[in-house]
């Protein structure tokens, strides 16, 4: 399902215990197990970007980059270029979900009005 760019090298994270005020800017793949309130986005548009939110991480704003992975909780609109995998643990709310290809892991727990594939 993920085979139509390369995953960038996890360089980046948030921990858990951890709080960030955005917008926050990444530049390959980003780790979320802590908490951040504002907009997660790649820092350039050119490269391949990833980001995992794991069973603890929590996003309140939109978030976008080529993959996503939600373990956790998203209050926020989700942009993912490329693919965007939705675990079991993940609880999103959102005005609109964007993605080009969906993997379900589970039974995910998602309010939102619009679900589009690109």
């Amino acid at each position: 399902m993920f085979n139509q760019k390369k995953h960038p090298p996890m360089r980046n994270a948030i921990g858990a215990g951890m709080q960030v005020q955005g917008p926050c800017t990444f530049e390959d793949g980003l780790q979320i197990d802590g908490t951040v309130l504002g907009d997660v986005l790649p820092a350039s548009e050119q490269s391949v970007s990833k980001i995992v939110i794991g069973p603890t991480g929590q996003v309140q704003g939109t978030i976008r980059a080529d993959f996503i992975v939600i373990a956790g909780t998203v209050i926020g609109n989700v942009q993912a270029l490329e693919a965007l995998e939705l675990q079991a643990s993940a609880h999103v709310q959102s005005e609109a979900i964007q993605y080009r290809t969906l993997n379900p892991s589970g039974i995910a727990v998602i309010r939102s009005p619009w679900l589009m594939s690109t």
